[in-house]
């Protein structure tokens, strides 16, 4: 049976890793690396429902959908980065960062969970992050971050409990990465204890471990880079 891959994010370092890994093992006939910043049939902007749609029309024209990765996040820019009190709440800031890391995620799960081969076991996965757990926050800050990170775990739960009604062995599923050396990371990196840095090829090659070994029962739920479920 032919199948086909979808990574979102594909021209960000933890993508760019994916879609290669995924191309290395072979397993997939087509894979669809779509991004922002590439054009024609590889382009998206999770910002535009316009153009999820139109990818996820294109990509309806190819394999049966397998897996699709979002691997788009937003954590800093060029002129703001992360909140570490109350005083600096923007409300702009924190739109963007829902728009980016849980608004986007959730419009493409409209568009691409529909498109989920049913009679396997198909994967939506999204990425998100350790710190978007309530139960795991000790510190604060990062106020943005992660609440729209908490935001997008909900929204996967959600997902997941509609997606099993039509297709029951589909799992929809968040992914901590942990954390990879991209742009994203590079400003924080100093704190990131020895040997948890991780390059993007290895990150990719772990989180492609852990829906390797995912169940239809694992269906709703957040996964660390190794295996571990992340509570909410």
């Amino acid at each position: 049976m032919s199948r086909a891959a979808v990574i979102i994010g594909a021209s960000g370092g933890i993508g760019a890793a994916l879609q290669a890994a995924l191309a290395e093992e072979g397993e997939f006939d087509r894979i669809w690396g779509l991004a922002r910043s590439r054009k024609g049939d590889a382009h998206i902007d999770i910002e535009d429902e316009a153009s999820i749609a139109a990818a996820a029309g294109r990509v309806a024209k190819g394999p049966p959908v397998h897996l699709v990765i979002v691997a788009t996040g937003l954590l800093h820019d060029a002129t703001r980065g992360p909140e570490k009190a109350l005083k600096e709440l923007d409300a702009g800031w924190l739109a963007r960062s829902f728009a980016v890391n849980a608004i986007g995620p959730a419009l493409v799960a409209k568009h691409f969970v529909p498109l989920l081969a049913p009679a396997a076991a198909p994967v939506f996965a999204a990425l998100s992050a350790r710190v978007g757990s309530i139960s795991d926050n000790r510190l604060g800050g990062w106020y943005g971050y992660r609440a729209s990170k908490a935001a997008l775990n909900m929204l996967i739960k959600n997902v997941a409990i509609e997606a099993s009604r039509t297709a029951k062995r589909s799992i929809v599923v968040a992914l901590h990465p942990g954390t990879v050396d991209t742009p994203l990371s590079k400003p924080f990196q100093g704190n990131v204890a020895p040997g948890k840095l991780f390059d993007p090829d290895r990150a990719a090659l772990q989180l492609l471990d852990v829906i390797d070994g995912l169940k239809p029962v694992d269906t709703g739920k957040v996964f660390a880079w190794d295996g571990e479920e992340i509570l909410p």
